[in-house]
């Protein structure tokens, strides 16, 4: 907690602007856009929060949620079409296409998260930042949205930027881990080495304090 994690994911999508350093993304510079210039990346660039029912509207049924970035981006999509995309990217996180009309209140934690990701994929981004995207859900439930982030990885050849304070998931998700410490990177490499072969006292700490059964 505070070293920086969510901040990085901020930086990244622009909410918030850095004071030093560069953010690249395909070998642009994308840290000093303004709104306008930033929106041809905003496609490309989504984001899964941690809080899945915080991030969803309540006033707006699943079906607004989810076709809210298409129609945002593609304005000129008639209904028919914006609904189709809808109903096939809901049956790609494991939702029903017939739950298009029902309200977040209505759903679990996870099918709430569910249609935070739905909504992430909806615009075929190529970069996903997933902030923490199942501390919030129950352990049973954190399973399966883990197997379900790697499922969509694989079908939809995306990359995460995956956000977590659980070693264990972030050895499941990762190749590759960067461990930060009060804001700083305290090391960096290979998920295997990270684990196997850890360099920084810090990282070496975290790795010992996981539960063992």
């Amino acid at each position: 907690t505070g070293s920086g994690k969510s901040t990085i994911a901020k930086a990244i999508i622009n909410i918030l602007k850095i004071s030093s350093g560069k953010i690249l993304f395909k070998n642009n510079e994308i840290s000093n856009l303004d709104e306008k210039s930033m929106r041809k990346y905003r496609k490309e660039i989504q984001m899964i929060f941690q809080d899945p029912l915080a991030s969803l509207n309540p006033r707006m049924n699943v079906g607004e949620i989810i076709s809210e970035p298409l129609i945002t981006h593609y304005p000129n999509l008639d209904f028919k079409e914006v609904k189709n995309n809808v109903k096939d990217i809901m049956e790609s996180v494991g939702l029903l296409p017939n739950q298009i009309n029902r309200y977040p209140h209505e759903f679990s934690g996870g099918q709430c998260q569910r249609i935070g990701i739905a909504r992430s994929l909806i615009l075929k981004p190529k970069f996903i930042i997933c902030d923490e995207p199942v501390s919030s859900l129950d352990v049973s439930i954190q399973a399966q949205v883990i197997n379900l982030l790697k499922e969509l990885q694989e079908k939809f050849k995306l990359t995460y930027l995956f956000i977590t304070h659980d070693l264990n998931i972030a050895k499941h998700m990762s190749d590759n881990i960067m461990v930060l410490n009060l804001g700083k990177i305290v090391e960096m490499n290979k998920s295997n080495e990270i684990f196997n072969f850890p360099k920084h006292d810090y990282t070496k700490k975290l790795i010992s304090s996981i539960p063992k059964i």
